[in-house]
């Protein structure tokens, strides 16, 4: 991994965090420089880059520093879950509150 990589400067707790997680320096890059997604930071003058790979969602966590360099600050990553997995999940305890109210008040949606 290089401190500087993609013209970046990346914090030694970003390399850090890449290391512990698995995450391919290459693929935090693509993400902060071409996110599906960002919002602003809980630090200050930081934003949250975000990029979906397959069912795996990288967080990107940037700022400016006072040369107008950006710094990568940290790196982490999430499973995401498909629509359809969602959809089914909730079809599925739709189907158990129907089921519920049917017995306790006799009740059924039409």
């Amino acid at each position: 991994m290089d401190r500087k990589f993609g013209g970046v400067i990346w914090t030694n707790h970003a390399m850090q965090r890449l290391m512990e997680r698995g995450i391919k320096q290459a693929d935090a890059l693509a993400t902060w420089k071409n996110p599906d997604q960002s919002r602003p930071a809980n630090a200050r003058n930081a934003w949250v880059y975000y990029k979906t790979y397959g069912n795996e969602k990288i967080e990107v966590v940037a700022s400016k520093n006072d040369r107008g360099e950006w710094v990568v600050l940290s790196v982490w990553s999430r499973p995401v879950w498909e629509k359809s997995e969602r959809a089914q999940t909730s079809k599925a305890w739709d189907n158990i509150l129907e089921k519920i109210l049917n017995i306790l008040f006799g009740w059924a949606r039409r």
